[in-house]
């Protein structure tokens, strides 16, 4: 039998016996990370007030915030599991949803922040300054280092998700868009489904950071309000493209791994920070006590958007391995 492009499969697990110098710095770097967020986290649960300015609303409901930062504590220990997880050898035991899952929600939450903080700092606003107020809910200081933590912890827990996925699942996306087969009804109802409702999500985002005025809000948003909330709509118009791109194999010779990284970032945004911003509405945790109606609803469309996709997808790789396998 002659070779072909699938043949990389018939490596077993593909990756080596022990990480290598640079995996291992990138392991400890992302490690590293996450030390500050927690140890701030910490502190706060134990009473602190470490970077909380008095009158700040994350003051007023003390047990809420007890909850809340240890929900988040454990999130970033998350990242410390997935760091370990990605760089030693029983990683590869590990069921493919096991690390699949969290993995997509912290691309997901993490994303926005890489490219809507270097922009805050760039445009020097008010950052910490919940929209329609003027009382900062956080000292700036601590923006510049959680936010830097999560970007560190972005690049390098991707990168090294990047190294995994491409030797335990690389062979799945060889080729391009259009040597994908057709996908089935089912498979293509529910692409053009997700896509649509992502198009529809993008919408109040981009119309907000294009206006300068929230939906419910009676003050117009900040600099920094409108620069987060463009780059969710960027991102959800991304979710778009790559959403459309493999449920009609729209791009031809564009290789398949391009949809599938616009797919997986795009969607991951709009569902995780949907379910982000719906958890934690009206707690006072992102700035603001209350949430309109109409913003609720986005949210929950963001996140029923999420689990289409995600969806759509265990379908699609379903399809692209019983194809390797054929």
């Amino acid at each position: 039998m002659t070779s072909t492009p699938l043949a990389p499969t018939a490596r077993p697990a593909g990756r080596p016996r022990t990480a290598s110098p640079a995996r291992r710095a990138l392991r400890v770097v992302a490690i590293a990370s996450c030390v500050p967020y927690l140890a701030l986290k910490i502190s706060w649960i134990a009473g602190g007030r470490l970077g909380i300015p008095d009158g700040s609303a994350l003051l007023e409901e003390p047990t809420v915030m007890a909850v809340a930062n240890s929900v988040t504590v454990l999130m970033d220990a998350c990242v410390i599991v997935l760091a370990l997880l990605l760089t030693q050898a029983w990683g590869r035991r590990v069921a493919a949803p096991v690390l699949v899952l969290p993995m997509w929600a912290a691309s997901g939450l993490l994303a926005p922040i890489m490219v809507a903080f270097p922009l805050q700092l760039l445009t020097g606003g008010a950052i910490g300054v919940a929209p329609g107020e003027g009382e900062p809910f956080l000292d700036p200081w601590v923006f510049g280092l959680v936010y830097g933590g999560f970007i560190v912890q972005g690049l390098t827990l991707g990168s090294l998700f990047v190294l995994y996925a491409r030797e335990r699942w690389g062979h799945l996306w060889q080729g391009t868009v259009g040597e994908l087969p057709c996908p089935s009804v089912t498979a293509r109802a529910t692409g053009l489904v997700a896509a649509l409702l992502a198009a529809l999500c993008s919408v109040p985002h981009l119309l907000e950071a294009a206006t300068g005025q929230a939906a419910g809000a009676t003050e117009p948003l900040g600099t920094d309000a409108r620069l987060v909330t463009g780059v969710h709509g960027a991102f959800a118009v991304v979710a778009v493209a790559g959403l459309l791109m493999l449920a009609l194999r729209l791009g031809g010779r564009v290789p398949l791994r391009v949809p599938l990284a616009l797919a997986w970032t795009g969607v991951g945004v709009l569902g995780c920070w949907g379910g982000w911003m719906l958890a934690t509405a009206g707690t006072g945790i992102e700035g603001t006590d209350s949430t309109p109606v109409l913003t609720t609803l986005a949210y929950a469309v963001q996140v029923i958007t999420g689990l289409l996709a995600l969806a759509g997808g265990i379908s699609f790789f379903a399809q692209l391995r019983r194809r390797h396998c054929a």
